[in-house]
């Protein structure tokens, strides 16, 4: 199955995201491995691969904005 990649700048900082169907209504969405990247971080779902990689993305503004600066 295609993996479709999209990249998030959010409070600074770029995110890669990878976005693969699991099934053909559902989507996945996860941050992709990177060298030095937290790998612990639960995967997003959306019925289109937009929609799964809105969710995560959505979650990372939220969590960017809750951190102490």
């Amino acid at each position: 199955m295609p993996i479709h990649h999209y990249e998030e700048e959010i409070a600074g900082r770029t995110y890669h995201i990878e976005v693969q169907a699991i099934s053909r209504e559902q989507w996945r969405a996860k941050l992709a491995r990177r060298p030095g990247m937290p790998t612990a971080l639960m995967p997003f779902y959306g019925s289109t691969p937009e929609l799964a990689a809105r969710e995560l993305t959505k979650w990372l503004s939220l969590v960017a904005s809750s951190r102490p600066r």
